[in-house]
């Protein structure tokens, strides 16, 4: 049943705020900062959200959803490796926006559960992000889609660990990667790719 305006508004504030301070501070955020921030009262919070847990999976949820559809927008781009580098860039920012994402999804059993939903969603729009690319002649044709998740898992390691000191300093890391993914003249790599079942091991 749907919520009525109010009531689906106040959801809406609680996930916003969630969202920011889990982002700033870290899933251990306590629940009574995030009531104060979204400006509503701790029975409003338990209405919505019986547990802590339910509203941080609420917000992987939110979270998780914009990584698929950052994957499909990637695809209606006419260019496709402005496609395929949008799409890489837009990944890591969302990853900087979200820097708690990492320990929110590792504290309950539902954002991993969420977690690997999305990444079973997202896997197949980036093999097709690639494949495109190099049809198109952009992308150098040993690059896989494994490859490109396991860039954007160490992109993501970058934004952690240089934290609040270089909060942009994943955008030169990503230029320099882009720039030796494009087509032009490489040596060849020296160790092949991830399985796909390697990769489901590790990520």
């Amino acid at each position: 049943m749907a919520l009525r305006k109010d009531a689906q508004r106040n959801r809406d504030r609680l996930v916003g705020s969630a969202r920011e301070l889990i982002a700033s501070d870290g899933v251990d955020v306590p629940v009574e900062e995030i009531t104060r921030r979204a400006g509503v009262g701790m029975g409003t919070l338990y209405r919505h959200f019986p547990t802590k847990g339910d509203l941080v999976d609420a917000v992987l949820e939110e979270i998780l959803d914009s990584y698929v559809g950052l994957a499909r927008d990637a695809l209606l781009v006419e260019d496709p490796w402005e496609g395929f580098a949008g799409f890489m860039e837009q990944a890591l920012a969302l990853h900087a926006a979200n820097r708690g994402l990492k320990a929110a999804i590792a504290s309950t059993a539902h954002g991993r559960e969420r977690a690997q939903a999305a990444r079973r969603k997202v896997r197949p729009l980036v093999q097709t992000l690639v494949e495109r690319a190099q049809a198109e002649g952009s992308l150098r044709e040993d690059v896989t889609g494994e490859d490109v998740t396991m860039l954007l898992w160490a992109g993501g390691g970058l934004i952690e660990a240089a934290g609040e000191v270089a909060p942009e300093l994943w955008r030169r890391y990503l230029a320099l990667v882009l720039d030796g993914l494009r087509v032009g003249s490489h040596a060849p790599l020296p160790v092949p790719p991830l399985t796909k079942a390697e990769l489901t091991r590790i990520a």
